[in-house]
């Protein structure tokens, strides 16, 4: 078995209990950005195909550092390593001296070794050299081999913080590529999701959409800052990087990336697999999991006859956002919670199926809040309107009240564009320094959100309903059909504008009738 070891993210550079993160430099985005244009002139033009093949590379550029740490070890202690992973024979496969090589010999060794010897790992038990089985190498040229190597040796990998911020934002050119944008999630919709959730070191967390698994090494993140000491033993450890992360996707590409992408965040071997979420059976998974953070596919329907009969068997219906929904209620163990986003559709939907599903989330779960986002977060490659579900499934009702938060501005201009409006520390549900003054929070309310959500039970319950975020008690939502749309709730304060009596303005007219009258007969005057 590959031991993906010495992954501890517990090491990154932190202040006060905090981990900063790393920067990544104008100078390194510069060089990421002249190797994605090489790919693009060299022929490959599907993004996704670029990060995969990265990918691959930091995937040999890893077992390489493993292997040299186990070298050292058994030089210290006179013992040969027992499970090496390259053999004698297989020494020209390792990244330190295959990089070494001229660009046409390194390129005949990648092509012809290094990738035939990823796919033999495919039958290994890890994680990653599971995915690695379809391993295709398709690099046009070795010169632009060449500039990718250099590129990913110059990254230093020894902090998982460097490692995982270059790999985000490679993921983020993804997003700007103009293709497969949906597989990205805004990084800080995801970080605000998982402060309200905060995930412990006992949940099992599940995405069942995973892409590149963001939600995963999100949460990752916030355990590896929040429950530090929690992680420590070696019991705790293996079950943060074993037991703790699972997340589902049926293309390859993805399982793929996002397996690297939990690599390089410090989880050493997460249950990524390959599994189509709405179309088998949830049987095996059924309430295994303590935490739900999704969002899935909401973008069409499918047949009855290719949707799970247990999935159904809940709710009726071929909208994949319906038995999206349905799916997280079946593999949530009871007192696990969710945070998904969802289609402004789903809130107030008028179909049987639509109506059912909230009404179940509402009586039989305990419904918390809905928070609606504007419909410019997912452009530019999407303008829907969504918000995000918070609820915990209990079998046996709960749901008391309901919390609504109506979010105007994330941080970024909600055009096509994306640009941010303040500065970069300023941006997301943490900023850094003092607090957000009234005017920035104006431009970011992720810090109000989170905030206020803490408060959801306390003085947001006197909030008026004119307010940006307020209380709405279940009797008020059965009254309305369970419609979950804030606008059903909201009210709205018209500012009272003084107006003129009809004879007053009547009165007007005539002085303005007399005086044009006057006015035409002094120029016919004047013309005679």
């Amino acid at each position: 078995m590959v031991e993906i070891s010495g992954l501890s993210s517990l090491d990154g550079v932190r202040f006060g209990g905090r981990r900063i993160p790393c920067v990544i430099t104008g100078e390194l985005k510069s060089k990421v950005g002249r190797v994605w244009d090489a790919f693009w002139s060299g022929g490959i033009a599907n993004p996704l195909e670029v990060m995969e093949q990265i990918t691959y590379l930091l995937f040999i550029k890893r077992l390489d550092e493993i292997q040299t740490r186990k070298d050292r070890k058994a030089t210290a202690t006179g013992k040969p390593d027992p499970d090496p992973f390259f053999s004698d024979d297989q020494q020209d496969l390792r990244w330190q001296n295959f990089k070494v090589k001229d660009p046409e010999i390194m390129y005949g060794l990648v092509a012809d070794g290094v990738f035939p010897y990823l796919r033999r790992m495919g039958g290994d038990a890890s994680t990653y050299s599971h995915h690695m089985k379809d391993a295709r190498f398709t690099i046009p040229g070795p010169n632009l081999l060449a500039k990718v190597v250099d590129l990913l040796d110059d990254i230093s990998m020894d902090s998982s913080d460097t490692k995982g911020d270059i790999y985000e934002y490679m993921l983020a050119k993804i997003a700007t590529a103009g293709q497969n944008g949906q597989f990205r999630t805004p990084r800080h919709v995801i970080d605000l999701m998982v402060e309200m959730t905060q995930p412990g070191p006992r949940d099992e967390i599940c995405d069942p959409a995973c892409g590149t698994a963001g939600f995963l090494v999100q949460a990752a993140s916030y355990m590896q800052r929040v429950h530090r000491e929690a992680l420590l033993g070696v019991e705790q450890r293996k079950r943060f990087n074993e037991k703790t992360f699972h997340g589902f996707d049926f293309d390859n590409t993805m399982l793929r990336i996002g397996s690297m992408n939990m690599l390089l965040h410090g989880v050493e071997n997460p249950d990524i697999r390959h599994r189509d979420s709405l179309a088998e059976s949830a049987a095996g998974e059924a309430e295994r999991y303590s935490l739900i953070l999704a969002n899935p596919p909401f973008a069409g329907s499918l047949d009855y006859e290719s949707t799970a009969v247990d999935l159904q068997r809940i709710v009726k219906t071929k909208k994949t956002e319906l038995l999206f929904l349905a799916l997280f209620l079946r593999l949530l163990k009871p007192g696990g919670r969710a945070a998904v986003i969802v289609p402004d559709g789903v809130l107030f939907g008028s179909t049987k199926a639509h109506k059912e599903l909230r009404r179940i989330l509402v009586e039989e779960q305990q419904l918390q809040a809905v928070v609606k986002l504007p419909s410019g977060v997912f452009k530019p490659y999407a303008g829907v309107s969504t918000a995000i579900l918070f609820f915990t499934k209990t079998d046996s009702g709960g749901t008391d009240h309901v919390w609504f938060y109506d979010v105007h501005a994330d941080g970024l201009s909600l055009d096509d564009k994306r640009n941010p409006l303040l500065p970069e520390e300023r941006l997301g549900v943490r900023p850094q320094g003092d607090p957000l003054t009234p005017d920035e929070l104006l431009k970011n309310n992720l810090p109000d959100v989170l905030a206020r959500w803490q408060e959801r039970d306390g003085a947001e319950r006197n909030r008026a309903r004119t307010e940006q975020s307020f209380c709405v008690p279940k009797a008020d939502i059965v009254a309305q059909g369970y419609d979950l749309s804030l606008n059903r709730y909201k009210e709205i304060v018209h500012e009272e504008i003084a107006t003129r009596t009809p004879a007053e303005i009547l009165a007007d007219l005539e002085q303005l009738n007399e005086e044009i009258v006057k006015g035409t007969d002094e120029l016919k005057e004047m013309l005679a």
